[in-house]
């Protein structure tokens, strides 16, 4: 979620679950080698697990970029064969590797030479006019050949001609029955499900079929709805889970922390703008940050401001 899942907003999800595997935004080979790769590479030790997702498709680049992120800490390293906008396709990784499974699989060769830690896919089914059983099933033959272990498939074809990135959210139909079928062709792969899951009841609906199941965008406008995720996904209950008002006041610690060090208020608040949906006074909540956290000068006030607002 490129843009979204910076190191703010992971920390911010860890205070609504502590087992969960977190992924960064994507960040590219090329950023890391010829850019400014500790920025790219920070992430606070809370943050654990969590997961690099690296965009690239040249294998000693990608071998390079996999041993930086293990040596920066981090539990995983996951390759995107998902993405599906314009950037990427000119880059020629992200969804478009979907038709190159041969490719992904000399990535992961290379990778796992490399490192140690694991080396996952995030991909399609398919792509364009590609038939989306003998695309997915032909990929995950060839690529986990290759000794990956681990799938994150969304559950949507991608069409890389006619659809912006925003409409390859949405419009292509979502084939869950496809990805269950996998699961049962391949049973010694891990199989983790994504796209359109909203709530722990499908999440466990899902869990009937597969491995796994990853939520993107509901969890950063919905954050609230992970709080449970611990003890119905995971079956722990030593610790009864955070009130909204309990998350909120760790992260204004968090914050105010990192103010201490430079950072700018409004880029961690923007992560917590859904944190009161559907409670009473959540639109003044968001509209309270929206329009102050931005200005010269904001401080934690803003926030504490916003939050009288909230009625429930």
């Amino acid at each position: 979620m490129l843009d979204w899942t910076d190191r703010h907003e992971r920390t911010f999800l860890r205070l609504l679950s502590k087992r969960a595997m977190l992924y960064t935004e994507m960040v590219t080979t090329g950023a890391l080698i010829h850019g400014d790769a500790k920025r790219y590479l920070q992430f606070n030790k809370e943050e654990h697990p969590v997961s690099l997702q690296l965009g690239g498709s040249e294998p000693k680049a990608m071998a390079l970029c996999a041993k930086m992120a293990e040596d920066e800490g981090y539990d995983e390293v996951n390759i995107n064969v998902g993405c599906p906008s314009d950037r990427v396709q000119n880059g020629a990784f992200g969804a478009c590797l979907m038709a190159e499974p041969e490719l992904v699989a000399e990535n992961v060769s290379a990778m796992q030479a490399a490192v140690d830690i694991p080396v996952t896919v995030k991909n399609r089914i398919a792509i364009d006019e590609m038939e989306e059983y003998e695309s997915l099933h032909r990929f995950l033959s060839i690529v986990s050949e290759a000794g990956c272990e681990t799938f994150l498939v969304h559950a949507r074809k991608a069409w890389l001609k006619g659809l912006s990135p925003k409409q390859n959210r949405d419009v292509p139909p979502l084939n869950y029955e496809l990805v269950y079928q996998m699961k049962r062709e391949f049973p010694h792969l891990e199989i983790i499900i994504n796209g359109g899951i909203k709530t722990l009841d499908e999440t466990e609906q899902h869990l009937e079929h597969v491995d796994g199941v990853m939520i993107g965008r509901e969890a950063y406008h919905n954050p609230y709805m992970m709080i449970d995720v611990d003890q119905r996904i995971y079956g722990e209950n030593d610790t009864p889970p955070l009130t909204r008002h309990e998350v909120l006041e760790a992260y204004i610690d968090y914050m105010q922390k990192q103010m201490a060090e430079g950072a700018n208020l409004k880029h961690m608040s923007r992560h917590i703008l859904g944190l009161f949906t559907g409670e009473a006074g959540a639109k003044a909540w968001r509209r309270h940050i929206s329009e102050n956290a931005y200005k010269a000068g904001a401080d934690i006030n803003v926030i504490k401001k916003a939050a009288s607002f909230i009625t429930s």
